[in-house]
């Protein structure tokens, strides 16, 4: 069993067949982070069990999931459809085999208009400066993930706001975590729902504040 934690503010459009798409196996956990849309509603309507955290932020909402989850085994992955969930299948399988401390999503837009050039140069560049700090081979900030959950406490992530992948990220190489990476499809969010980091300058400039306070 491995819990699946989707943290989500004002994703109820997308949500349906987000959860739909859960493999077997994993137990969806979606965290609540203020959202006005209904999206609790809707998550528990699909069979999600729901957590709500009203401390704002993307860490917030994940490690809100991570302290309710109990099975051994955790994933999180976004709640916008913009990722299959049965690519989790993999992951924890490399995971559970030992051969990875976590496995993580490489995203690969399946056209140029799903991920605006300026985000995922951004990307790029975070993940560069770790892989040139450590032996971590990583292209990606894992936007899709499986670990232990344990082990992930134990890492002692601090950022609550949209720093935490990076952060995360930091932490596992420098405990020498064996990190594997994996090709995922990276689709059109769903209709009706808007990106908190790139929907928006606010978005982005707070994301850009969030990521220099974890690179100091």
């Amino acid at each position: 069993m491995c819990d699946l934690v989707i943290p989500c503010r004002d994703e109820a459009p997308a949500l349906p067949p987000v959860l739909a798409a859960v493999p077997e196996g994993f137990g969806a956990i979606v965290v609540d982070n203020g959202s006005t849309d209904g999206t609790a509603d809707v998550a528990r309507a699909h069979g999600a069990r729901v957590v709500s955290e009203d401390a704002p932020g993307y860490g917030a909402a994940v490690h809100a999931g991570m302290l309710a989850a109990t099975a051994e085994f955790v994933a999180v992955i976004d709640g916008d459809g913009s990722m299959d969930p049965a690519d989790l299948v993999p992951m924890l399988q490399l995971v559970r085999d030992g051969d990875a401390d976590m496995a993580v999503g490489r995203r690969r837009p399946v056209s140029s208009s799903v991920w605006p050039w300026h985000a995922r140069a951004g990307t790029a560049a975070l993940a560069w400066t770790i892989r040139r700090g450590s032996s971590v081979d990583i292209h990606d900030l894992a936007p899709m993930r499986v670990c232990r959950r344990q082990a992930l406490l134990d890492l002692g992530v601090e950022d609550r706001r949209f720093g935490y992948p990076l952060e995360l990220m930091r932490r596992a190489a420098a405990a020498k975590w064996s990190i594997r990476e994996i090709d995922v499809s990276y689709r059109e969010r769903a209709k009706g729902t808007k990106s908190k980091v790139s929907g928006s300058v606010r978005g982005t400039v707070r994301t850009i504040h969030d990521f220099a306070k974890v690179m100091r």
